[in-house]
């Protein structure tokens, strides 16, 4: 795909159409690659961006609670020394 380079400021850049932003799920920033001659816009992903605020919100529920018990009845603890 052929795009222009446009100014912006002092400096310049390229426009990503509204489809292409879309379809890679480009927010406001991306990971530029230099590789061998080429430039690679690769989306960041951050896939456990909104877990802090999801896990306030199971506190405030009363969600946050254990399903089973983390220690068992009959876990030996002597074999992990």
């Amino acid at each position: 795909m052929e795009v222009s380079v446009i100014k912006i400021g002092n400096s310049k850049g390229i426009r990503f159409s509204k489809t292409i932003l879309e379809k890679y799920n480009i927010k406001d920033k991306v990971q530029l690659i230099l590789e061998k001659g080429k430039i690679i816009i690769q989306p960041i992903s951050t896939p456990r961006k909104d877990w802090e605020e999801s896990f306030k919100e199971m506190v405030k529920n009363g969600d946050d609670k254990l399903l089973f018990d983390d220690v068992f009845e009959d876990e030996i603890f002597e074999e992990w020394n």
